[in-house]
């Protein structure tokens, strides 16, 4: 059994891409840093269809927590799969800001990077050595890298940074058949940035009317693209950007 290690696997893109990634038969940990019920009801659902999860804290932006973490990651590997490897890590943790670029502090700023851009080096570099060769690594970025939306300039300059790291994944980890791509969602109805959509109906009525199939996407058009791409249907995509998107802004 295939083992994936999803972070920010509460809600959302990420508790999707677990329960999809269970359904293709992987086992999966799943990361939670507030929203602990989410996770536990992630972790509920997953087992009620069969599959096998475990939920574990962290949180991204905490670089100095990853020896700790990892640590706690060989304990669940043993305990629960008898391995002291896995297969594939999904960084999706993240959370979003709405702010004109002459509002931003630096406090905000560093908090986006830390979660967003620093998170993820630091995490799939502590991983990096449970990772089994052949591999897989998944950054989820932004739609918002490709097309310009004022109030998110900060967030999609890190989405972009990942962007760019994920092909210098792909480039410094083929030696060990490491594959690492970008998923890059555009306008989807989860809790990001306080579950904005919902709340400004107008908003999403204007976002769905600009992309080609008319529409808002859910968390699961993304999750089932994650998980293909963690499977072996997307073993020979590697340092791509793939956008799941509905055909926004074209």
């Amino acid at each position: 059994m295939k083992i994936a290690i999803i972070t920010g696997g509460s809600r959302g893109i990420g508790q999707s891409a677990a329960q999809e990634c269970a359904r293709r038969g992987m086992g999966v940990i799943l990361t939670y840093n507030s929203h602990k019920p989410g996770a536990d009801e992630a972790v509920a659902e997953i087992k009620a269809a069969g599959g096998q999860a475990v939920a574990l804290a962290l949180d991204v932006g905490d670089a100095a927590s990853f020896p700790s973490f990892v640590e706690e990651v060989k304990r669940l590997l043993s305990t629960y799969w008898g391995r002291s490897d896995f297969d594939c890590l999904v960084n999706n943790a993240g959370f979003g800001m709405f702010n004109l670029i002459e509002t931003v502090t630096t406090d905000q700023f560093d908090a986006l990077m830390n979660v967003h851009l620093k998170g993820p080096f630091f995490l799939t570099q502590a991983l990096l050595p449970l990772m089994v060769d052949g591999g897989v690594i998944l950054n989820v970025t932004s739609a918002s890298v490709r097309v310009a939306t004022a109030g998110v300039a900060p967030y999609a300059a890190l989405k972009s940074g990942l962007e760019t790291l994920t092909r210098y994944q792909a480039k410094e980890f083929g030696n060990r058949r490491i594959r690492a791509n970008a998923v890059s969602p555009g306008a989807i109805r989860t809790n990001l940035a306080d579950a904005a959509l919902d709340k400004n109906p107008e908003f999403a009525a204007m976002l769905a009317s600009q992309t080609a199939l008319g529409r808002i996407g859910e968390s699961d058009d993304v999750g089932r693209v994650i998980a293909m791409l963690a499977s072996e249907d997307g073993a020979w995509i590697n340092a791509q950007t793939i956008e799941v998107a509905g055909g926004y802004m074209i």
